[in-house]
């Protein structure tokens, strides 16, 4: 290479390094003369929602200079700063945002460092904050409509609710106990059961339910008007050792009048068909229709179920009527005068139910008395028709009542 060459060379080059020289930090006029400083940005940003509020989360920035956090929403109007404590990026920093309307929102998040350098903004959209229009939409958990409660002769209650929604928090149920004092228990949604062991019997149960709007939320929406329970009652039977037989007109009379045929025999609490000689079993000195009486020697109100159990063969009523009254007061007619019905009114019965059984008339047979009946204290039972076709015998082995409480 000649020395023309390389004059030309070292001429080229010390232009390039002074032109260098000259641009390279020209930028920094736009910029007042300063460097541009981005400061490290969070990672998982994340909400829960909430009632007129929402909860804001992240991981923090690991960048040590890094000294707040500013949240901007509502197109920059509205905001809060957050301190940074923590540049380890396994932590968590969370920031509860009060007093919004429900709205779907978005927020903005910018990391500071102590000399106010802003990183670029981070944005988490589609944040929905929830409030009374929500709220109206919300029902009470349904109750298991078939079966919605049993009531065991112990006295415990137990509650059948239908399956939850799946937005469903838990049910809070209501009760008045035996010492006449209110209780709260609460049914969680995986349970369509729960049991209370001390209900005051007749009194109101109601219940309110409560939601999740969406999963990890951190409020939750009871339902804007409280349900209420069929009215429940215990059914208790009435105890047979009161229990005496009558003699009143018209009725049929024991077999050889004797104390193994009685009536005396069917309040024994039995619960299956006896034989014969342990049971009641008329004679044949009237016709079908005929009533039996009987003393419950006391007087119930709220009567609602009459079973009878049949003998082991033969005479089992299959049609026959209940009757009940607080007195003795009984009309001068045999049970097959076509007037007998009328006079019983008149003397103050009540038909409390009327049975056809399609059966032999042996197993128990229970039956739901009329619905509010009078105070009643003394039962008549009008058998019509038995099993075996017999126009004058009849027989059964048990009677049992309850009453309502």
């Amino acid at each position: 290479m000649n020395s023309k060459n390389n004059i030309i060379i070292a001429i080229s080059l010390l232009f390039l390094a002074i032109s260098c020289k000259r641009y390279d930090n020209d930028y920094l006029r736009y910029f007042d003369g300063k460097e541009s400083v981005y400061p490290g940005l969070v990672k998982s940003l994340t909400y829960r929602a909430g009632n007129l509020r929402t909860a804001l989360s992240w991981n923090p920035s690991p960048d040590p200079s890094v000294i707040k956090y500013v949240v901007k929403w509502n197109n920059g109007q509205d905001s809060v700063v957050v301190p940074a404590s923590s540049h380890n990026p396994e932590d968590l920093v969370s920031v509860t945002i009060p007093n919004l309307s429900e709205y779907v929102y978005s927020f903005i998040i910018y990391s500071y460092d102590d000399k106010g350098n802003r990183s670029i903004g981070q944005e988490i959209n589609n944040v929905r904050v929830y409030g009374d229009a929500y709220k109206s939409l919300l029902q009470n958990r349904n109750i298991n409509a078939a079966d919605p409660y049993v009531y065991a002769d112990n006295g415990i209650l137990t509650l059948n609710f239908a399956n939850a929604d799946t937005s469903n928090a838990s049910t809070f149920i209501t009760y008045t106990n035996t010492s006449n004092t209110t209780e709260r228990k609460t049914l969680l949604p995986g349970e369509n059961t729960i049991v209370i062991n001390n209900y005051k019997s007749g009194t109101p149960i109601t219940y309110n339910s409560s939601y999740i709007p969406e999963k990890n939320a951190i409020d939750t929406f009871q339902a804007n008007t409280t349900a209420s329970f069929p009215t429940i009652y215990r059914y208790v039977i009435c105890p047979k050792n009161k229990f005496s037989p009558l003699s009143l007109y018209g009725d049929g009379q024991p077999y050889d009048n004797s104390y193994w045929t009685s009536l005396w025999t069917v309040f024994d609490g039995a619960t299956s068909p006896k034989g014969w000689y342990n049971g009641f079993h008329s004679n044949d000195a009237k016709t079908l229709p005929y009533p039996i009486s009987f003393d419950m020697g006391a007087t119930y109100n709220s009567l609602s179920h009459f079973e009878i159990i049949g003998r082991d063969c033969c005479h089992n009523p299959v049609e026959y009527e209940v009757w009940g009254s607080n007195t003795q007061n009984v009309p001068n007619l045999e049970g097959n005068n076509p007037n007998w019905g009328t006079q019983m009114q008149a003397n103050g019965w009540t038909l409390l139910q009327s049975v056809n059984r399609t059966d032999d008339g042996k197993a128990p047979f229970k039956s739901s008395l009329i619905d509010n009946p009078p105070p009643v204290r003394y039962i008549r039972v009008l058998i019509k028709k038995v099993a075996s076709g017999e126009s004058k015998y009849s027989n059964f082995s048990q009677v049992t009542l309850w009453n309502r409480e």
